[in-house]
């Protein structure tokens, strides 16, 4: 018994380090595996940023005292907001806005500096470009909170509310864009590495006859299967590392949970894109074929799992659909991971569900797998 699992370990040894020796004999693949993620968390995580600077604000200041220019200096001094123009006519704020010369539009009525000395009840407008939505609600909520703040300041308060009610995010305490959106990053670009890695490698073979005369060696279908699927697992999680390192030392992002957890919740995930990879692999003919079917699957499970929108935001129907998808059951575990630090338990339903999707996936996969390479 002893001697036979020990020539199934070296056979699936012999095929693993094949596979190895075929995929860095081109020195190009090298540059595939560990520059091009690194290159890509960079530009994402630069580029999937809601944060907003510097918003071009057009202010009509009609009171024209202390205290208005103090809310102005308020506002600009966040860094926020940044004054493109000045008027005394209420007309030119909107033309301004019209135009798209500013996104913000400030506008202090006469009598500002007068009903915030008294406690009367001093009122401001703000006017936004809402055909950027996401630029809009982000001033938005920059200037409710510098007002706030400027209000609360004065000697004199200004609203007569029985609820001082004051918010404290939790977790991400400046509310970085960034430090959501890089551990979400890590998630998608594990998948489309094994995606692509895994179906290209596998038509490859086909197309130049080599998987055939793998049929015909000792090797059983099961052994085929992971001598075929360990090299790319192993490759998935030294890009995890590269990327986990590149997101806590480059971006900042903090790490406050356990690397046992991101690597057991990692494990499970490579099960769903290495199955995936060889279920392309099935239906595909050519690494044509395989690079348009890993896009198709790509985008679809991207957009389906909370990284760019919001899960609850979606129609019932396709909350439902996400269900199915392990990108977002990995997001949810990386997200919490960096930011949270949660224990086991807290994640024990994303654990369970990347373990069913990604053992289908993969059953279904090597069935296929082994009927097509007969």
């Amino acid at each position: 018994m002893k001697s036979r699992w020990r020539h199934r370990l070296e056979r699936i040894g012999g095929m693993v380090g094949k596979e190895f020796r075929q995929i860095f004999r081109d020195p190009r693949m090298a540059r595939v595996i560990v520059v091009a993620p690194v290159i890509q968390l960079l530009v994402f995580g630069y580029a999937v940023s809601t944060d907003v600077d510097e918003i071009a604000t057009f202010l009509v200041d009609h009171d024209r005292s202390r205290e208005s220019r103090e809310l102005v200096e308020a506002l600009t001094a966040s860094g926020a907001f940044e004054v493109v123009g000045r008027s005394d006519r209420s007309g030119d704020l909107v033309l301004a806005l019209d135009r798209g010369d500013a996104a913000v539009g400030l506008e202090i009525p006469a009598g500002f500096s007068t009903a915030l000395r008294t406690g009367s009840g001093a009122r401001v407008q703000i006017l936004l470009d809402g055909t950027s939505s996401n630029t809009a609600s982000v001033a938005q909520s920059y200037a409710e909170r510098i007002v706030q703040e400027f209000a609360l300041g004065r000697t004199v308060p200004v609203s007569s509310a029985a609820i001082d009610f004051r918010e404290r995010p939790w977790f991400n305490p400046n509310l970085e864009s960034r430090d959501y959106n890089v551990p979400a990053v890590v998630g998608a670009l594990i998948l489309l590495v094994c995606l692509l890695l895994t179906s290209l490698a596998v038509v490859r073979e086909r197309e130049i006859g080599t998987l055939e005369q793998l049929n015909v060696t000792p090797l059983t279908p099961g052994e085929l299967i992971a001598g075929k699927t360990i090299p790319f697992a192993v490759i998935g999680l030294v890009d995890l590392s590269l990327v986990t390192a590149v997101s806590i030392l480059w971006f900042e992002v903090p790490f406050r949970g356990s690397a046992v957890h991101l690597l057991a919740a990692s494990i499970l995930y490579l099960l769903s894109g290495l199955g995936l990879g060889l279920l392309i692999s099935t239906v595909s003919s050519t690494q044509q074929e395989a690079f348009m079917a890993s896009f198709l699957i790509f985008q679809p499970a991207i957009l389906l799992s909370g990284f760019m929108f919001p899960v609850t935001s979606m129609p019932e129907i396709f909350q439902w659909v996400t269900l199915l998808n392990p990108v977002r059951h990995y997001i949810e575990v990386v997200r919490a991971v960096f930011l949270k630090g949660p224990s086991i338990e807290a994640l024990w339903t994303q654990y369970t569900a990347l373990l069913l999707i990604g053992g289908t996936l993969l059953w279904i996969a090597s069935r296929r797998f082994q009927k097509t390479a007969r």
